[in-house]
């Protein structure tokens, strides 16, 4: 993720509510904040009024900190109502890690994509020898050796530490398919690149989207390549996404993963389309002499990438190489090495 916030975006509160406790944003909707243990350093959550019932959109990492948040909201913020249905934005463990402690929790059913689903089932099951294998011969391939290179050597599955364990059966989001909450329409646009189909859920009665990381307000999404499909194209998926929230209103409110819920939707996406131009051109540019995707990072990033954001680092660099390949604007080689060098076409 880059932090970019240039447009003119307005905030209706700078109020984010204490963890464990919610906040009206809007009739019936009520904002949650959990802490998380890296940046940023929170994730938004969000409860909705379904009926006599409420219905939670996105769960948080699992860690006992944030149950023992849901718990006090529970006891405390619900009126002594169930909850009675889970929605999750993606696959990501700070949106999905405490899903199947809630569906437990409340014997409730999980809504998401089934690109989402199968992501989550998929990743949660990798480790093998072979999965390992094809984690190092695809950072290898990119650029990394020696001491980088030896961190995704090492055995183990990180992903299910946030996410100890994946509910076995789930009701399915589709686009622009309507969910009835609380007596009202939300309608599912999906963005793509940052995760495979990611569910935005927009409210035309109240005039808010649920955007979680498609529609951040200060940072762009972590948009990456990964082993599991090395040739990927993401940034061509997530910008084209976009169009998807060309009808929303001018002023609608959009309730970020991350941040403060924000009006001024089309100027952030401009935003962001502008932004990724920009790396693009001056990638390009840099392009005039060959570059492993490792090769790439500082005309990309601003900051130092330490270690813990290798992955992210490479993965971003990719996509962006991928893009320029695909418009026909670079070509790759593979050296002697078998390091995957890009220049311009």
């Amino acid at each position: 993720m880059t932090t970019i916030a240039k447009a003119d975006l307005r905030y209706p509160t700078n109020d984010a509510p204490a963890p464990g406790t919610t906040h009206e944003i809007a009739p019936g909707v009520r904002w949650v904040r959990m802490p998380l243990p890296f940046p940023p350093d929170h994730i938004n959550l969000w409860l909705i009024e379904d009926g006599e019932d409420w219905a939670i959109v996105d769960c948080g990492l699992a860690r006992e900190e944030a149950k023992q948040h849901w718990e006090r909201i529970f006891a405390e913020a619900l009126g002594g109502r169930r909850v009675t249905r889970l929605f999750v934005t993606h696959f990501h463990p700070d949106h999905l890690g405490l899903a199947s402690w809630l569906v437990e929790r409340w014997k409730m059913p999980l809504h998401i994509t089934a690109g989402e689903m199968l992501m989550a089932r998929t990743v949660h099951a990798q480790g093998s020898d072979t999965d390992i294998a094809n984690r190092v011969a695809f950072y290898r391939a990119n650029g990394l050796d020696g001491d980088r290179l030896a961190p995704f050597a090492q055995p183990g599955n990180v992903y299910r530490k946030g996410v100890p364990e994946v509910p076995s059966a789930f009701r399915r989001i589709a686009q622009r398919q309507p969910i009835g909450i609380g007596g009202r329409e939300w309608t599912p646009l999906i963005g793509r690149g940052h995760a495979p189909e990611h569910a935005c859920l927009w409210c035309p009665d109240l005039n808010l989207i649920i955007g979680g990381d498609i529609l951040l307000p200060r940072i762009s999404p972590n948009v990456s390549v990964w082993p599991l499909e090395p040739f990927a194209n993401p940034l061509a998926d997530y910008l084209g996404s976009l169009a998807n929230f060309a009808d929303l209103p001018d002023d609608v409110l959009v309730l970020p993963a991350h941040g403060l819920p924000y009006r001024g939707v089309h100027e952030r996406i401009v935003e962001l389309r502008a932004h990724h131009a920009q790396r693009l051109d001056k990638l390009a540019e840099a392009l005039a002499q060959p570059h492993s995707a490792a090769e790439c990072f500082r005309y990309l990033f601003r900051r130092e990438i330490h270690p813990g954001n290798l992955s992210l680092a490479i993965g971003e660099a990719l996509a962006h190489l991928h893009l320029l390949e695909a418009e026909g604007r670079a070509r790759r080689e593979q050296d002697s090495d078998g390091v995957w060098r890009f220049m311009r076409a």
